[in-house]
């Protein structure tokens, strides 16, 4: 047994210490937090100074047991968990739970996980610090007191199975605002003018007018002007400037960074820094601070001094711009300098690449560049173009790595031809098109992380989360509405004849963008209107900033706690009591056939239309389709969904009917349901292109071979090319020609799916009629008729017991809906 147990958070993160220590140590996981608040209830305990019921949860229970057991023969035990606010709180977790004798428990630190770092740590232990850990109670209590008790608000006023938190309430306010702020916007065109000339050595000079014409006829008007003009360069200024690098990454910065240039979701992203944390090549990676070490810095400086030269070196300390950059001392950067590339997996490759890139350009020299602005005047009038050009005179950070943009419209500015004034030029165009003003792009999971952090809003470890739980709860979605075509007209003035012609460009576009839902848009029109104070901005980053002063040992949670609750329970029981239900309605107009109104609004289903008022007892309903929205749908939109389902005829005796579903229109003929084509309108589906397309799916569905006296069909579904058989539907890889598919390749994919599934079953308890799996992203999954438990990456299945596995779903499984009234009354 050896002498000193060290407890760290992650399997990963413990294999890679157990490198760096002797034989003396073992490393052990906790798997995260090993206690937290019930699942199945508040968990505060609001009368007795907000105190938190804490529990091990089933899952946790042996791996604690087998903790306890390895500390109390253990001589020393390392709690090693990570040093932010959760890392203490696990660390204070572990020590309250495993009941260690603090003469013999040390806490350890470290911002990177190599040896050098882990020997420092173990050479200065501390004690936990009860400051981060109450920081990290106050958080976890106050946003579990605004959820549970928002929560059932919205239940009874708006509709059932919604949820509210403190930060995801307001990034999803942040996006609905936006949303509007675009639908109202009114584009105004005018027309900006560009030109293209020569000059006496032959090569082009693009310019463009310093200011624009708000209609065609001025902007004619202005070209006319330039028939017969002469060209020349009027003044040319050439100056010298420079473009410094970009700080090292924050976890926002490189959360935005590897969305711009890797397409990566905030999600992801930290999922794989995470990787790289724990592996050893990167710092930790949740982070407000822009600091790097002294060491860090002297290795960065030896690196390029070595690989670019000592020109390209100019060491930088840089400061943090977060009000609350207080979670770690230093940036994200790489462990080992010299270490340009990683041998890992393809993303994690990546993102590391763009880590180093980031870190060594920050301690690079300023690029130098030579930027000429050039002044094109004519004898016809008295306006000017002008040309702006850059040249690099030396690249300094620039070798290494440009820090990307949100702006799609930004242009790069590039070189211009030797010039000099009265050089005349010869007009090649001059070009005046129509353009319009846009309104505010959309976010995108990037651009909402950084609006949050400069609103204060949430803290490194809460953006990733925040923005999938708003995704996972529909408040927002991911758009895939690819744009509307719209014109605009361009003239161009070439020689002595001005051209006219008509262009299209697309325009809207939200594809991967965050747009909000009709039920998010009703959510948080109903918390804006009862809840001003916990949707406030500045309230939620006033919140933050409380959470630190607690951390720095500056304030007290308790009193904190009281001073939000005695404003905010009092109205959650007002709202309950006295608020109006919130469906979001909308009167769009009268239907001319019924003369009855016609409105929108959030129903049992989701979003519906209604023709009639609330006494009319012959209210006719209709759901609205996917791409349609509650705060957008036109009168002559919402009538055309009442001419649905649409009887088109019959084939074959059976009648053929048209029809939108759940799922999108679809054509419905005896029992077979045929979706419509993407785009396709059901009002526009004639009897023939219905009968197409059941010929099409008769087809698609018609045997392609026969396996074990069973037929085999093949079709092509949301994943993919499948087969079907015996109910089965499996996948079809690259490896196969799909369209070509041989007997024996049908029999090979069959018997690799059939050993596929027997080998995913971790455990078959028949007369339970309980399973458990391997599920995807190496996890596990309980099943028993309806019930489905997804167990995290940290359980061991195989070791999992009968009575463990019961204990799990009875606590799954719903309570009746007399027990939940009673519950809710008591919580009132």
């Amino acid at each position: 047994m050896a002498k000193n147990l060290v407890i760290v958070e992650s399997p990963a993160k413990a294999k890679t210490i157990e490198k760096f220590l002797g034989k003396d140590y073992q490393v052990e996981s906790s798997y995260g937090h090993i206690a937290d608040l019930p699942s199945r209830e508040i968990g505060v305990d609001v009368e007795n100074n907000f105190k938190p019921k804490y529990e091990v949860s089933s899952d946790k229970k042996a791996l604690v047991k087998k903790l306890k057991d390895l500390s109390k023969s253990a001589e020393m035990v390392w709690l090693a968990s990570d040093e932010d606010r959760e890392g203490e709180a696990i660390a204070w977790h572990l020590s309250e739970e495993l009941k260690l004798d603090p003469s013999k428990t040390k806490r350890i630190v470290f911002h990177e996980i190599t040896k050098t770092a882990i020997q420092k740590a173990i050479e200065n232990p501390r004690g936990i610090n009860y400051n981060l850990v109450n920081a990290q109670q106050a958080r976890r209590v106050l946003d579990r007191l605004v959820g549970y008790e928002l929560s059932p608000v919205l239940w009874k006023k708006v509709k059932g199975g919604l949820s509210a938190g403190r930060v995801q309430s307001v990034s999803v306010r942040l996006i609905v605002e936006r949303e509007r702020e675009i639908q109202n916007f009114k584009p105004v065109g005018s027309y900006s003018v560009s030109a293209e000339f020569t000059n006496e050595a032959g090569k082009v000079v693009k310019a463009k007018l310093n200011k624009n014409f708000n209609t065609k006829e001025e902007a004619k008007s202005f070209l006319e002007k330039n028939i017969g003009a002469d060209f020349k360069v009027g003044d040319l200024e050439t100056k010298p400037t420079k473009k410094s690098p970009a700080a090292p990454f924050t976890t926002s910065t490189l959360q935005q960074e590897a969305a711009r240039k890797l397409y990566l979701p905030v999600g992801i992203t930290m999922q794989i820094a995470q990787r790289l944390y724990e592996a050893g090549l990167i710092t930790y990676m949740r982070t407000d601070s822009v600091n790097l070490s002294q060491e860090a810095m002297n290795a960065a400086q030896a690196e390029i001094t070595s690989y670019y030269g000592a020109e390209y070196s100019k060491p930088r300390n840089y400061n943090t711009k977060s009000k609350g950059a207080q979670e770690a001392h230093e940036a994200i950067r790489p462990t080992d300098m010299s270490r340009h590339t990683v041998d890992v997996d393809r993303d994690q490759a990546r993102l590391y690449e763009l880590i180093w890139k980031r870190t060594l350009a920050s301690q690079m020299s300023d690029a130098e560049l030579e930027r000429t602005n050039v002044k094109i005047e004519t004898n016809k009038h008295n306006e000017s173009f002008s040309a702006t050009g850059e040249v690099i005179k030396f690249e300094g950070f620039l070798k290494v790595y440009l820090e990307g943009n949100d702006d799609d419209e930004e242009e790069q500015e590039g070189m211009l031809p030797a010039l000099k004034v009265n050089e005349k030029l010869n007009m090649q165009q001059i070009t005046a098109t129509e353009r319009f003003t846009r309104p505010a792009s959309r976010y995108t999971e990037a651009s909402l992380v950084k609006k949050l952090e400069e609103l204060g809003i949430g803290r490194p470890s809460t953006y990733a989360p925040t923005i999938s739980t708003i995704i996972n709860r529909n408040y927002v979605e991911k758009g895939s509405f690819e744009g509307t075509e719209r014109k605009y007209e361009q003239l161009t003035l070439v020689g002595n004849e001005i051209q006219t012609q008509t262009l299209k460009e697309n325009t809207g576009s939200d594809k991967g963008k965050l747009v909000p839902t009709d039920i998010g848009g009703i959510v948080n029109d109903f918390l804006v209107k009862n809840f001003e104070t916990i949707l406030d901005y500045n309230f939620t980053a006033k919140v933050e900033q409380d959470f630190d002063e607690i951390a720095v040992g500056n304030e007290d949670w308790h009193n904190m706690m009281n001073n939000f609750y005695k404003h905010f329970h009092p109205n959650v029981i007002d709202v309950e009591k006295n608020a109006d239900r919130e469906s979001g309605e909308r009167v769009l107009g009268i239907d001319p056939k019924s003369g009855k109104p016609v409105s929108v609004r959030l129903g049992k289903f989701g979003p519906m239309a209604q023709i009639g008022d609330a006494e009319d007892d012959n209210k006719q309903f209709a759901s609205l389709r996917a791409e349609q929205n509650i705060s957008n749908i036109t009168l002559e939109d919402a009538l055309n969904l009442f001419l649905l389902p649409k009887s088109l005829g019959n084939y074959e005796g059976e009648e053929i009917e048209v029809n939108n579903g759940r799922f999108g229109p679809y054509v419905k003929f005896g029992s077979q349901f045929i979706s419509l084509a993407k785009g396709e309108d059901p009002l526009d589906v004639s009897l023939e292109r219905a009968i197409e397309l059941i010929q099409e799916k008769v087809q698609a569905d018609a045997p392609i071979a026969v396996y074990e006296n069973l037929p085999v069909q093949k079709g092509v579904g949301r994943f993919g090319p499948f087969i079907k058989w015996n109910g089965m539907f499996i996948n079809v890889n690259k490896k196969y020609n799909f369209d070509n598919l041989t007997q024996s390749d049908v029999a090979e994919l069959i018997e690799e799916k059939i050993q596929k599934d027997i080998d995913k079953v971790i455990h078959h308890w028949e007369a339970e009629g309980i399973k458990v799996e391997k599920a995807r992203w190496g996890r596990s999954v309980i099943t028993k008729g309806k019930i489905k438990i997804e167990l995290s990456k940290d359980v061991d299945a195989s070791k999992l017991t009968l009575e463990q596995v019961k204990e799990m779903i009875e606590k799954k499984t719903p309570a009746k809906k007399t027990t939940a009234k009673k519950t809710t009354a008591k919580k009132k």
